[in-house]
């Protein structure tokens, strides 16, 4: 999408990852809203549809949305290299816990604007949405999904706890905050 819009491949600029905060930061907010809306339509497409013709099988919702992720996270098309996952397992996670992920989006929104960086934000939502979906009593094999997913996602995060630690981690707009 970059290459399309600015003409270069968004692997060689910035973080070298493919997602919204490096598109955002180095294509611009254009190009970064696209890659988020495509990112999370491809996390909620498969899952809502899922519910909507299987609506008795949690289980094949959860299966969708796992594969969605994994497949974003480990892209086949990229050399099993790809995104964090985050903005996919919004998608995901919007489909199947729309209440706990309205919790968790303003959880995301306030870590942002608190610290000045994106991974906070991604990282704070993933401990966040587990928590909303048990405090709001969603199913069990829901929890224990937004669960995995979350662990996920910090783990792909584990270079970023790097940087902040260091204070090296590039903030919303480019620069270390």
């Amino acid at each position: 999408m970059v290459k399309r819009l600015r003409g270069y491949d968004i692997r060689t600029r910035g973080s070298g990852n493919p997602g919204t905060a490096n598109v955002y930061r180095n294509a611009g907010a254009v190009p970064g809203l696209i890659t988020l809306i495509v990112d999370a339509l491809k996390g909620f497409a498969p899952v809502y549809l899922s519910i909507t013709l299987q609506p008795r099988r949690p289980e094949l919702a959860i299966a969708c949305g796992a594969a969605a992720i994994i497949g974003h996270n480990w892209t086949p098309l990229l050399g099993f290299k790809g995104g964090k996952g985050v903005a996919t397992s919004a998608g995901v996670f919007l489909a199947l816990l729309p209440w706990p992920m309205a919790w968790t989006m303003a959880a995301f929104a306030l870590a942002v604007k608190l610290s000045g960086h994106i991974s906070v934000g991604s990282m704070t939502a993933a401990v966040a949405l587990p928590i909303a979906a048990v405090a709001l009593g969603a199913k069990q094999a829901y929890c224990i999904a937004a669960g995995v997913a979350g662990a996920l996602i910090i783990y792909k995060h584990i270079p970023n706890i790097k940087r902040l630690k260091e204070n090296k981690e590039l903030g919303i707009h480019g620069r270390s905050a």
